[in-house]
């Protein structure tokens, strides 16, 4: 997270940037010191772009005003601050990579030293695992692992019996992993168990009798969903015999009682509050036509709320295909919302995935400014409020289309500058920069869009070439 400042009326913030973002930090610099009545300067640097400035560079460069309490530089320049900082005799705090993200850095929240906490399992079925080799599901067994899951469901097939279990059971446990077995049929159950699996899935009125014989943990369900008479037989069955257990009232697809269902669990956790409960939610996330991850945050949120101590789930359908790591932080959020007492609100921007947190557009008058102050023919793309950008010495179009853009490139009397390379890299970023606007992301030149923890980095091409030409 980025360091927040506790603003002091006597202080005086002098804010470092390059000539490309003079005019942006100015206006951004301004409206942040009429709000949080500070003093201010600006110290505009000779060099071009702010990303290429580092500490040691600075250190020749930067001429601090004495009325400075305090230096703010580009967050490019992390490595080294210390050293800055004792050059110059003065604080120095490392702002945005961004200038538009300035204004975080006089407010916002931010979690304590205890975010990433988390009180809820996920259980993560492998669906119809005897189907598959046992090398094939040690491997996927470990992805799921990886992915944040805390036990690993063998999932059996319910038309044929797993005659070979214990080799399955075996290897995931061989492998370090905590496994669980799900299956009706007491003979796998037993059979997982005696090779270490710790937790059954599941135990109604048909197997109860055998459970008691495998010595492990089980999840309890009624005969049929809403079936309460069923479901307390089972557990006082099973609570008589000394069973450990934990319930699962069994959550509904929506369309055929999602709602009672919730309502289920919260009457179990009031009836039972002694007992551990589970709920399967990939009833909902697999059954339903929408991404995943909204719908993973809400029923954590649920289980946290209700304190289902774990969740069951899966990720075969491709709209769910990630739904571990889903689960995995939104419990991280829900867990450090419920003991603080806070909305799950700027503590992590994982899971904001399709849209992004906020959108940064520049001010109208700094894209004008920099298409005046541009001396070299690199090309800047700049996506916001529906339009594309493409600004370069002695040229700013603007258009909707990225298509209708490049060809009013090509018709300018400097197209020569476009060889294949170039046409290839614009396409690519234009192509990126139209779907930052069809979405409703922030869009920024040679960086990859965020899908939060699905974002893959990319290479900083245009820094690269432009550092070949900057001003020293």
């Amino acid at each position: 997270m980025m360091h927040v400042i506790e603003v002091d009326p006597t202080h005086h913030y002098h804010f470092v940037t390059g000539r490309l973002a003079e005019a942006a930090v100015r206006a951004i610099v301004a409206d942040l010191a009429d709000k949080h009545s500070f003093d201010y300067s600006i110290g505009v640097m000779p060099i071009t772009v702010a990303a290429l400035m580092t500490p040691k560079w600075l250190k020749r460069h930067l001429s601090v005003p004495d009325v400075a309490t305090h230096v703010i530089v580009p967050g490019y320049c992390e490595q080294g601050i210390d050293e800055l900082a004792e050059s110059q005799n003065v604080p120095v705090i490392c702002g945005p990579n961004d200038c538009r993200s300035m204004p975080e850095l006089f407010g916002g929240t931010r979690p304590d030293a205890d975010f990433g906490q988390y009180d809820i399992d996920i259980v993560a079925e492998i669906n119809h695992a005897p189907r598959r080799s046992v090398q094939d599901v040690v491997t996927i067994a470990r992805q799921l692992s990886d992915s944040g899951a805390n036990v690993i469901d063998f999932g059996c097939d319910p038309s044929s019996r797993c005659v070979n279990i214990g080799d399955y059971i075996t290897a995931l446990v061989d492998d370090g992993l905590k496994v669980s077995v799900d299956t009706f049929d007491p003979w796998e159950a037993s059979q997982a168990t005696r090779h270490g699996a710790t937790l059954v899935l599941s135990v109604n009125s048909t197997n109860r009798d055998a459970a008691a014989d495998w010595g492990c943990e089980v999840v309890v369900i009624p005969d049929v969903p809403g079936d309460e008479k069923s479901f307390e037989k089972t557990i006082d069955f099973l609570t008589t015999r000394g069973v450990a257990m934990r319930l699962d009232s069994i959550l509904e697809p929506i369309g055929m009682g999602f709602a009672e269902s919730l309502v289920r669990y919260a009457g179990v956790r009031s009836r039972y509050p002694e007992l551990p409960m589970m709920m399967g939610i990939g009833n909902v996330t697999e059954l339903t036509d929408v991404d995943s991850a909204g719908v993973n945050m809400m029923l954590i949120a649920v289980c946290q709320e209700l304190e289902i101590q774990s969740v069951l789930t899966t990720q075969v359908i491709n709209w769910a295909r990630s739904s571990i790591r889903e689960c995995d932080v939104a419990r991280r959020l829900t867990h450090y919302s419920r003991r603080h007492a806070v909305p799950p609100k700027r503590l992590s921007d994982q899971l904001v995935m399709l849209r992004d947190t906020k959108l940064r557009p520049y001010p109208d008058e700094a894209l004008v400014a920099m298409a005046h102050s541009i001396k070299d023919n690199n090309y800047r793309i700049f996506a916001q409020q529906g339009e594309l950008h493409l600004i370069s010495a002695g040229l700013h179009l603007r258009d909707d289309d990225p298509f209708r853009l490049f060809d009013r490139l090509m018709a300018e009397s400097i197209s020569d500058n476009v060889d294949a390379g170039h046409a290839f890299y614009l396409g690519y970023e234009l192509a990126k920069a139209s779907i930052s606007q069809t979405l409703g992301k922030q869009y920024e030149q040679d960086q990859a869009l965020d899908w939060g923890f699905l974002t893959r980095t990319e290479d900083l091409h245009r820094i690269q070439r432009t550092s070949r030409h900057r001003t020293k």
